[in-house]
């Protein structure tokens, strides 16, 4: 407290002097810059412990240097990074298996018949193998055309067709072995001199295909032997064997992404037994240029057939598709192809199952059969436009003209009172033609289609033209108003020319309705009734069609 006093009193005695000099003389002005200061009394106060006050230097701001980013240029390899890094979920989408079996059993009037069987193995992830079996078929009276109401025929037809198909599939292509046999039974019209007839059919072939993508050539060929006998032959006291070894293959190469170049060779050599065919061999080659972009689809080749021991030497027809795109809805092409078709016992069987092979002189002591040219369209060309111009809509507008030789139809012999038969003759006939198509899908609920096609047949050979259509119109719609039942209405009809002599045959006229309904999970019935209209009209020259029938069953998925 003391030195704290005698700091104050010190303070005061130095300040008073010049207090009171400030009050006695007047304010004199400086001449120089700076005022002197008079001390009239100097006073040093002595300041104890001194040496402890710590004076404190400026404060300097610091300076931060600035130093140059410096980047990692080397190459660094890729085994230093990281590889256990959390990889993104990604799910995996997997495809509902379809069921593995079906089945369908059917019966209705008229004896009609429906069976199929089928089941898929899947052995393993690269082995299938597949098992059918279809048995359909009729018995019962049918008018006996041309007499109608007069007689009646009992008539049958039914076809047996199984089928056993296994592939493999390697690491660059697939393996295919199959085999097929077939029996069709059915009688003649009263009145023929048969009355009955028997085809049996068998087949065993083997393919193989290439499968990788990434190769520049693509691959697939396939050979069989194809087996074919007619039991109880009109025009043979024994049964004709057709024994046939079918080749097939295409080999196809890449110019771009766009292009492709493709060869493609079918050769079929025939043998004959039981009757007096020749042996022959039909060779067909197909080259054929391919660019397909977004815009354009051309397809550029032709049609070279040959024939050897039998049949037109050489004949050439063009193939030949351009198809533009507008849009994705909106497509105009023009199409210009034709082949050849070989008239084997199955393809004439297909023509007309009643159809037998003609004799060349039926006063002859033993008659010789008269063996099929093959059937060549020279020329079938198309000028079209589809479009959709609303979803789910598509409609096709097209006409053309097409040109055929050796066409094949039946002609009615007789050859002796109240014996006849079809027999298989051959001409030449070309027609023009005008079609539209229009069909229809909304989510699975509605479904309709129809077709028109109207034709303006020529030949010398009027008789060709009694039995081919004239106009065809074609009806389909299927309906599910729930999810268990789906309905079904169509209309076929079929027109035919009119024939001086012969007039016109009645037109094919089926108005048919249907229904299935899923009673269980995997079980369901069904119901189909043709010809409601009741209407006589005949496929197949001579030989009338059921009246009203219908068909019932129940099928099966397992």
């Amino acid at each position: 407290m003391k030195r704290n006093y005698y700091t104050l009193v010190g303070i005061a005695l130095i300040a008073l002097p010049s207090w009171g000099q400030q009050k006695t003389q007047p304010h004199a002005k400086d001449t120089t810059v700076n005022r002197t200061v008079v001390v009239e009394q100097e006073y040093t106060p002595d300041l104890l412990d001194a040496s402890k006050i710590n004076v404190l230097p400026p404060v300097e701001e610091p300076i931060v240097s600035k130093k140059e980013v410096e980047y990692a240029i080397t190459p660094a390899p890729a085994g230093t990074i990281p590889t256990n890094q959390m990889q993104a979920y990604i799910g995996k989408e997997v495809q509902a298996a379809t069921l593995p079996g079906y089945a369908r059993l059917g019966y209705g009037n008229y004896g009609n018949l429906d069976l199929l069987g089928n089941y898929l193995f899947r052995l393993s992830s690269k082995d299938r193998l597949n098992l059918n079996f279809k048995m359909d078929g009729m018995d019962g009276k049918l008018n006996n055309l041309p007499y109608q109401e007069e007689t009646r025929w009992d008539a049958f037809y039914y076809r047996t067709r199984a089928n056993v198909d296994y592939t493999h599939q390697f690491s660059n292509l697939d393996l295919n072995v199959a085999g097929d046999f077939g029996l069709s039974n059915f009688n003649f019209k009263p009145e023929s001199i048969n009355g009955k007839q028997k085809f049996t059919s068998g087949s065993m072939r083997v393919g193989l295909a290439s499968i990788d993508e990434t190769l520049p050539i693509h691959f697939n060929a396939a050979t069989g032997l194809l087996l074919y006998q007619r039991q109880h032959n009109l025009s043979s006291a024994t049964s004709p064997k057709e024994t046939q070894v079918h080749t097939q293959a295409n080999v196809s190469g890449s110019i771009s992404e766009e292009q492709r170049i493709h060869v493609a060779l079918t050769m079929n050599n025939l043998f004959y037994k039981e009757i007096d065919f020749q042996n022959y061999t039909a060779l067909s080659l197909n080259p054929y240029y391919e660019l397909n972009n977004d815009s354009w689809l051309l397809h550029l080749g032709a049609h070279v057939d040959m024939a050897f021991g039998f049949g037109k030497s050489m004949r050439v027809s063009p193939d030949v598709t351009a198809q533009y795109a507008f849009s994705d809805s909106y497509v105009a092409y023009i199409k210009a192809t034709g082949g050849k078709r070989v008239n084997d016992f199955r393809q004439l069987e297909a023509l007309c199952p009643y159809g037998e092979f003609a004799l060349t002189d039926l006063d002859a002591p033993q008659a010789t059969s008269k063996q099929m040219e093959d059937t060549y369209e020279q020329l079938n060309a198309t000028l079209g436009f589809k479009a959709s111009p609303y979803p789910g809509l598509w409609f096709n507008l097209y006409g053309g003209y097409q040109n055929l030789k050796d066409l094949v139809f039946n002609d009615v012999v007789n050859t002796a009172p109240l014996s006849s038969f079809l027999a298989f003759e051959q001409t030449d006939a070309h027609n023009t033609y005008i079609g539209a198509e229009v069909s229809y899908d909304y989510k699975e609920i509605v479904s309709l289609s129809a077709a028109g096609k109207y034709r303006k047949w020529s030949s010398d050979e009027l008789l060709a033209l009694y039995i081919q259509p004239a106009s065809e119109f074609t009806f389909n719609a299927n309906v599910r108003p729930i999810a268990a039942l789906t309905l079904n209405v169509g209309y076929n009809y079929i027109a035919r020319k009119e024939v001086a002599e012969l007039g016109k045959m009645s037109p094919v006229n089926n108005l048919h309705i249907g229904a299935t309904y899923q009673l269980f999970k995997g079980i369901s019935v069904y119901a189909r009734v043709n010809n409601l209209l009741n209407k006589k009209y005949q496929y197949y020259l001579g030989y009338a069609t059921e009246g009203v029938n219908f068909l019932g069953g129940l099928s099966f998925q397992f």
